[in-house]
């Protein structure tokens, strides 16, 4: 199958929206949902590449992700090749695996910094996690227009609504909490990132503070682009809530609640109607089921040892990474 097997051809003058994902096999029927949302809320004028940046995906995953594949919605895998830059992140994920609240130690989460790179065929793009749930036309994001910034993203409500957070971000990081952005969602001026180095940039600061973060990469992302953000509209990175707003584009089941794990959650319609079709319903409904007690407290204890961490670097009386400003703007 060719990478735009959609049933319709493709010239040089068709508008492409690109969007990438990063995931592993374990992703896999997340990223499915998250797809599938996508393709039920397109325009028909427009083409869609979804690119998914990976590990190692297995065949049965493949086949079953790109049978999500519409007339106007294609799908491509790029498989992470083991390059010095990634060689390094993994050396430094390796090291960050020591609490257990320590939820983002996978290499995973840091390939979308190499999305500039690896495509310098697209000039901008769009980035979304494979816990969002799309209730919109994502073209209309990757429409707003970016000017000179990097990047536009949405302000992380959690920093916002949670005081360990806030604190962590204010004096750990040395931003301030009403600027930092949650990186689950992004567009991308992929020529701004380029020209800036922003991946060089991370590697750098990763090899020079081998910092132990929060939320590293989203951290890192915060700290490089400071001044080079738009902010986005919320209902572009909301998260689940009883009331949902009915402008609300895109659902984000960041960090807690997630529906394949406990029932009885805010929007979990919209997950399982998200979910259904995509030949993982079965495998979800299992996770869920075998998410027992046991599993459950350990959620909770992961999550309090993210918050207390927090609380902890949050104390710091100068930030942990000096930035060179000058470096991050060039």
């Amino acid at each position: 199958m060719s990478i735009f097997d959609t049933g319709s051809p493709i010239n040089k003058y068709t508008k492409v929206v690109p969007v990438f994902l990063t995931i592993n096999n374990a992703y896999a029927p997340y990223a499915a949902a998250t797809i599938h949302s996508l393709t039920k809320h397109v325009s028909p004028d427009r083409y869609y590449k979804v690119i998914i940046l990976h590990d190692g995906i297995n065949l049965v995953n493949r086949w079953r992700l790109r049978s999500l594949v519409t007339k106007n919605v294609a799908l491509q895998f790029k498989k992470m090749t083991r390059s010095l830059y990634l060689k390094a992140i993994i050396t430094y994920c390796t090291r960050r695996q020591k609490g257990a609240g320590d939820f983002f130690s996978s290499a995973v989460y840091y390939y979308r910094a190499f999305i500039p790179m690896l495509f310098p065929i697209y000039k901008k793009a769009i980035y979304i996690d494979s816990d969002v749930i799309l209730r919109g036309d994502i073209g209309e994001l990757f429409d707003i227009e970016l000017g000179d910034n990097a990047l536009a993203a949405v302000i992380d409500p959690k920093v916002t609504d949670i005081k360990e957070f806030r604190d962590y971000v204010d004096n750990a990081l040395g931003i301030p909490h009403e600027e930092y952005v949650n990186s689950g969602v992004q567009v991308m001026n992929l020529k701004k990132m380029r020209k800036i180095r922003y991946l060089t940039q991370m590697i750098d600061l990763i090899r020079e503070f081998d910092a132990d973060l929060v939320a590293p990469d989203q951290d890192y992302l915060n700290l490089i682009l400071r001044g080079q953000i738009l902010p986005l509209s919320p209902v572009w990175n909301a998260e689940p809530t009883k009331d949902l707003p009915r402008n609300v584009k895109l659902v984000h089941f960041n960090l807690f609640n997630k529906p394949w794990h406990y029932k009885d959650v805010p929007c979990e319609r919209i997950f399982w109607n998200a979910a259904r079709g995509t030949g993982f319903t079965g495998e979800l409904k299992r996770q869920q089921a075998s998410f027992d007690e046991k599993k459950q407290k350990e959620d909770h204890e992961k999550v309090a040892a993210l918050i207390e961490k927090a609380k902890k670097l949050g104390k710091s009386k100068e930030p942990i990474i000096k930035m060179n400003k000058e470096k991050s703007q060039d």
